[in-house]
């Protein structure tokens, strides 16, 4: 209670506004984030931009670009934005085979989305993808010190919404009609992960993403909900 009888939050002990995130490189075990630059067009278009690849940028603002040129414009709108970061998803040893980047980033109440993921083929379903999303958080929570970090996507989009609770965020609600994307109205489900979760959330994912937790054929031997559930 304050002063006036009103309920209001906990105080956060000597905040001050957080720096933006860098363009810089993340490094992990089985992936590599690097900022993305026209070098990275051949390989981001043909992992990316194939002639079955469409349905892989049905839920991101804009439809597969149809040729390199298309795709090297829209890398020099990201590489020169003021309001996003976005990074080249790499396996360790090949290509760029996807991208993943940063919106809403709010320092000054430290806080950023994780937005317009699309993966190849490739790599869905491999610990590469997992670990992209971790060294963004990691990057955020441990480097920077926020307090909020959002992922967000359409409310159609099933595997994103269970790809979101897999990796411990929390379902927050719907906006409806929130966007019009490609055309089409989107309703927009909203996830979030807090400093104050962080903790199992990132033991959980360390846990994970440890080589002897895949069998031979790449197969987890141990869930990461059952891994989060076990730290909780």
């Amino acid at each position: 209670m304050n002063e006036f009888g009103q309920p209001v939050g906990d105080v956060v002990a000597g905040w001050k506004p957080r720096e933006r995130p860098a363009r810089i490189g993340l490094m992990g075990r089985y992936v590599a984030l690097q900022p993305v630059s026209v070098t990275h067009v051949p390989a981001l278009f043909t992992s990316l931009c194939g002639p079955d690849d469409a349905a892989l940028w049905t839920y991101r603002t804009t439809p597969a670009p149809p040729t390199e040129g298309a795709l090297a414009d829209l890398v020099d709108e990201w590489s020169e934005s003021s309001d996003s970061l976005t990074w080249a998803v790499l396996p360790l040893g090949g290509d760029a085979a996807g991208l993943t980047s940063l919106y809403r980033i709010d320092p000054a109440h430290g806080q950023a989305e994780v937005a317009a993921v699309v993966y190849a083929r490739s790599l869905q379903r491999s610990p590469a993808t997992t670990e992209a999303t971790y060294l963004l958080m990691r990057y955020a929570f441990d480097g920077l010190g926020y307090r909020r970090f959002e992922w967000k996507c359409d409310a159609l989009n099933e595997p994103s919404r269970r790809a979101a609770l897999r990796l411990g965020f929390t379902y927050e609600g719907r906006f409806r009609n929130h966007l019009v994307v490609q055309g089409r109205s989107r309703d927009t489900d909203w996830f979030s992960v807090t400093d104050t979760e962080w903790p199992t959330v990132k033991s959980a994912m360390q846990l994970w993403l440890q080589p002897d937790n895949f069998d031979e054929a790449g197969q987890q031997r141990v869930s990461l909900s059952v891994l989060r559930d076990r730290l909780a």
